[in-house]
Order: structure tokens, then C-alpha cells, then sequence
């Protein structure tokens, strides 16, 4: 069986986690397997390890209240973290965007 060749994964964080992983502008991921928002969010932890428990919870792993995943524009926040990303992110054409949602009236 062989393994897959990693995939670069283009991610843009919100300004606050790009502050506290002290990087400027999108991170580029290789990401191992199928492409998916678990897989991406697995090798951005792994990558800077002071964002892990920023973007999803420590104990549960849902993601966080405020912060929403968009990419190709559409939302997905609401979908499986284990249905594959669309093939222009998967490609490397689009990035994965999280960003902080906004609150209030």
C-alpha cells in the first residue's frame, strides 16, 4: 500500500492567530491523505503548536463558537470536518479561510 504524496494546503487565520503563531499573510500546509477540515486543522496544530485549542476545543475538538470555515465562498462551518474540502482548495488554487465571525446588533 502505498502513501500518498502530501497536498499544499493554503489556510488564511484571522489577525489574532496569525499573531500568536507570529506569521504574516496565509500559512502553506502539507497535508497527508484526504483533504478535509479535520486533516487541515490536524497539520496546522501539528505545524504551530500554539494554536492548538484556538481554533477547535482541546477536550471535544468542535470548532469554536466565532470562528467560521469558508472556502470557494461558501460556508462550511456547518459540514462534516471529515467531507472532502472542494479540489480548488484541495489544489492548492483557493485557500481555506477561518475567520473570526462578528457578533452583536
Amino acid at each position: 500500500m502505498t502513501m500518498s504524496t502530501p497536498r499544499t494546503i493554503r489556510v488564511e487565520l484571522p489577525a489574532h492567530l496569525r499573531s500568536l503563531a507570529r506569521v504574516q499573510g496565509e500559512i502553506r500546509l502539507e497535508v497527508p491523505g484526504a483533504v478535509t477540515v479535520r486533516s487541515v486543522l490536524d497539520a496546522l496544530e501539528a505545524a504551530y503548536p500554539m494554536l492548538c485549542g484556538t481554533v477547535r476545543d482541546h477536550v471535544t475538538r468542535q470548532r469554536r463558537p466565532f470562528l467560521r470555515f469558508f472556502a470557494c465562498q461558501e460556508d462550511l462551518s456547518l459540514d462534516s470536518v471529515d467531507a472532502p474540502l472542494p479540489e480548488a482548495v484541495a489544489s492548492g488554487q483557493e485557500p481555506l479561510l477561518i475567520i473570526g465571525s462578528i457578533a452583536g446588533g
